[in-house]
């Protein structure tokens, strides 16, 4: 365990969708300012488990889960957890770049207003810090005014990344970032997020095998709900200790 103990602790997590079983008994811990990254082939539980930390499938017809999830020494499952504070400081990113009607300004000011911020001078700060801490501020300093539709997709999900940024979350989830990004745009989101994991803790869902050994302080392996394994990239990736894991990362299925 971190020196600092987990920032998140998942315990005896099972999720599902009806009679379907999606994510089965995992007990994982999340360590503050880490990349973890998780692999795994498609339908082997990842989204599913990510979008547990802001209990985004809360609403979806079928539901369930069980176990407990605690973050900051509470039990997010519980009752009486606030969904709003919760997804404040558990942020999300998703596959595809989903930029609001209205300018870049307005996209990246919109939490702001629920954070009780309305100075100017104030909000066009937060922006500018927001929009470096995506490495995309020298590119639209300019056309702050311009609509977020007119942005590249690359740059539409940085403005992603920025907006989520903004509300100075705790936890930033992404959910396969870079699926539908060239390599140039790929390797922009990926210098972001090790420099976000300085302020934050960050947990990638990728499809992209490489992606995760480049940029995850450790990677945990995914397959038909359940956990495999957990450990440093390194270690993952050189001396996996299921040979499951093993055959996922060097392409003998998935």
């Amino acid at each position: 365990m971190h020196a600092d103990g987990p920032k998140v602790s998942f315990r005896q997590l099972h999720v599902g969708f009806a009679k379907t079983s999606a994510v089965r008994d995992v007990t994982l811990d999340i360590r503050p300012n880490e990349i973890l990254g998780i692999i795994g082939p498609a339908r082997s539980g990842k989204t599913t488990l990510l979008r547990c930390l802001n209990r985004l499938d809360d609403g979806v017809s079928g539901y369930w889960i069980k176990g407990s999830i605690v973050f900051n020494g509470s039990d997010i499952l519980a009752p009486q957890t606030d969904l709003s504070l919760l997804r404040r400081a558990v942020g999300m990113v998703f596959a595809t770049p989903v930029p609001l009607p209205g300018t870049l300004f307005d996209n990246v000011a919109y939490g702001l207003k629920f954070k009780g911020i309305a100075d100017r001078a104030q909000v066009a700060a937060k922006v500018e810090e927001s929009l470096k801490a995506a490495i995309l501020w020298d590119e639209v300093k300019d056309r702050l005014r311009d609509s977020a539709f007119n942005l590249s997709g690359g740059q539409q999900q940085r403005l992603c990344v920025a907006r989520a940024m903004a509300l100075e979350p705790e936890v930033l989830l992404l959910d396969e970032p870079c699926s539908g990004l060239d390599p140039i745009s790929t390797a922009k989101i990926e210098e972001v997020l090790k420099q976000l994991k300085h302020r934050c803790t960050v947990v990638l869902v990728t499809n992209i095998v490489a992606q995760a050994s480049r940029v995850s302080d450790r990677t945990a392996m995914m397959l038909n709900g359940e956990l495999i394994e957990c450990a440093e990239t390194s270690t993952v990736f050189t001396n996996p200790r299921d040979q499951r894991t093993e055959d996922y990362i060097t392409g003998r299925y998935g």
